[in-house]
This record gives C-alpha cells, structure tokens and sequence, in this order.
C-alpha cells in the first residue's frame, strides 16, 4: 500500500523505535541523518506527531480500534482532542493522563492526587523553547536586537540572560551558535546555575557535568580568572564538554575524567561544587516523552542511593567554609527535599537560603530543584 511520504517515515520510525532502546532524541537523530531525503520542514511535521503520539500513547490505546497498531493508533492521533477526556471520570485517570499506573500511582503518594493529575497533564505539553545568552561574547539586549524581525522572541521572566522563542527553529545551524553566542537550555536549568554564586578568582568543580550545560552558564562570572573542573565518569561527554566550551570562548575549564590522576591534587580545594545529580527526569519529561514508558518502581530507591553516594564523593573536594549546591530535575520529594535533610543531618554542613523549585507548568518553566550548602570550618 502506497503511503504519502511523510506518512511511510512516520510510521516507519515509531515501529522501528519500539524495537530498540535508544531514547527517542537520539533515535530521530540517527534516522534523520541516515534518511537524507527526508527535508526539515518534513522532520519538523514528523517529530511533532511522534512526541505527541508517545506522549498521549496510554489514551490512544484505550480509545483506539483492535487490534492496536501504530496506524490504529496515527488514524486516531490525527482526529485526538485529549482535553475531551480530561474529565471523563469512567477512564481511570492514569489513563487519560497517558501515564504507566505504577508511576502514576507513585506520583500520587509524593505529591497528592490533584497536583499528580496536573502534573501529569502539563507534562504531556510541548516544553517552551529557551536559550541562554553566553555573557563573554555578547549581551540579551545585543542577540535580541539582532534577531529582530527574523523570529519572535522575548525575554525570559526570571533568568537575566534567558530568550524565549516562540518558535523552533534550527539553533546548530545559526551563525550565532556557531560563534559561541549562545546555548539551548531551558529557563529554570539557567536559574540551578545561578545558585553558584561564585566570584572571580575562585574554584569551581562542576561534579556530574554532562555535556558542560550548567558550566558554560557559570563561566561568565568567573571572568576569566579561576577555575572550572568538569568532572563525569563518561569520557564521551567530556568530549563533548570540550567542544562546547571552545565554542563560547572559556579558556579557564579543565574537563576531568573520573580515572584523571589530577583528581587527589583539588581534594579539599574546592570554593563551589555542583552537583546536579542523576535523577528520575520527572522535571523535563515533556522534553523526553519515552522515559516514562520506561519506568520501574525500583527506580527511585536506586536513584536516591546512587545520588547519596555521589553527593558524599563530591563532597571531598569542598575545602571548609565552601559552598555546595545539589541538584535535581526531578519533582519527587525522595530525590530533593528528603535528600536535603539527609544531607544536612549526615555532614557538617548548613544551608544557605531556601531551596529552589519549579513545576512544570503549560508554557512554563520545567521541573528542576537545588538547594544550596556551605561546609562548616570546624
């Protein structure tokens, strides 16, 4: 049966998809660029109807003919008003919030039924789409007056150096990013960044750092003087830390892989430690639909060990009188306000300010959390 074409790719992927682990991101990526016919204006249709048919899956299949396939399931995506549903109370509601029953079920118990459900619901949304402006090479003002009449952007409400953009467009392939005068990263990440406060000339040890997201938003106020360390147990995102940190201009960072004998050299050295640990994503799964699919309701109990364990590391490297600020991007009470008060009660360390938290919200922010420490001198 002959499909227009950009019904055969769309299927095609949501089948070959299911058959796999990648995430779905890095899944569409791998397609694209080995489907070069497939132009961007069709990517753009094609990505939208897959995040909404993975998001929504859980109602699709409870309204959809059988037997369930994923052309049953784009015949009824194509007609799907999910706010039909919302308040239909003879589906149950983990069903028309499209979540697996166990982890709505969890959801429930941390957070309360009616913040579950909205929870749930925003999380189905397509997340906001954000940048922030790299300091050392231009100004909000600056990029904003020169993206004037070519997208519609504004001013993001809480972070000084946030954009908003109305639209997507494709960031990687702008002149500005490849000058290194900005970087996607959603509003509320931008304001976890800013609990750093650190001041010019100090050390900085940014202790899971990924790809560099959160150390190339701390770099400016360093000024060029001090240090960044960049710290992860896997070298492909150091790699791609150093890429990123040549772009914007940062001179002063030194990306540390977890075998790095310089390690024992910056042990009690530190001035402000990051630790934006490893955690359940409840924060962004608007960003990252596939994930909840994947849940199992041993996850958060192993999370909440390994970021214990991980905390306990990066606290080594706090000299006395340092300031340490964790992390999350999670909602769950387990991984943020609970882990706090452990931490408060397990090391000789006293928190500074109240902590930090978004909700994910229509249009908003995504979920993200920090709480900031300072490490007693005796």
């Amino acid at each position: 049966m002959h499909r227009p074409f950009r019904e055969h790719h769309l299927l095609q992927i949501l089948t070959a998809f299911e058959a796999q682990n990648l995430p779905l991101d890095v899944f569409l990526r791998n397609y694209f660029r080995t489907h070069k016919a497939v132009g961007s204006k069709d990517r753009k249709e094609i990505c939208e109807t897959i995040y909404g048919m993975i998001r929504w899956r859980g109602l699709l299949d409870h309204i959809s003919e059988k037997p369930l396939n994923w052309e049953t399931r784009y015949s009824t995506f194509k007609q799907f008003s999910p706010n039909d549903f919302r308040f239909n109370d003879e589906i149950a509601p983990h069903i028309r919030t499209s979540f697996p029953q166990k982890f709505y079920e969890m959801l429930c118990l941390a957070l309360g039924e009616s913040k579950a459900f909205e929870f749930c619901m925003a999380s189905n949304l397509p997340a906001p789409t954000t940048i922030r402006v790299n300091l050392l090479k231009t100004t909000r003002e600056a990029l904003i007056e020169k993206w004037r009449g070519k997208y519609k952007v504004s001013r993001c409400d809480h972070s000084l150096t946030g954009i908003r953009f109305e639209e997507k467009i494709n960031f990687f392939g702008s002149e500005e990013f490849k000058e290194g005068l900005f970087e996607v990263q959603d509003e509320a990440s931008q304001l976890v960044a800013d609990l750093v406060a650190i001041q010019p000339g100090e050390r900085f040890l940014d202790y899971c750092a990924g790809s560099g997201g959160k150390s190339l938003a701390i770099a400016p106020k360093l000024a060029g003087r001090g240090q960044l360390f960049l710290h992860d147990i896997r070298p492909y995102v150091l790699l791609e830390a150093r890429k990123r940190l040549k772009r914007a201009g940062i001179q002063n960072a030194h990306p540390l892989p977890s075998d790095s004998p310089n390690k024992k050299g910056i042990k009690f050295r530190m001035d402000w430690i990051l630790v934006d640990a490893p955690c359940s994503g409840t924060g962004t799964l608007r960003r990252n639909p596939d994930m909840k699919w994947k849940f199992d309701d041993t996850m958060v109990s192993r999370l909440v060990a390994e970021q214990r364990k991980i905390f306990e590391e990066a606290l080594s490297f706090l000299k006395p009188g340092g300031h340490i600020v964790y992390a999350t991007c999670s909602v769950l009470p387990q991984e943020n306000a609970q882990q706090a008060a452990y931490f408060l009660e397990r090391f000789p360390l006293e928190k500074v300010g109240e902590p930090f938290s978004t909700f994910p919200q229509s249009g908003g922010m995504d979920g993200f959390f920090g709480v900031v420490f300072k490490k007693r001198k005796h």
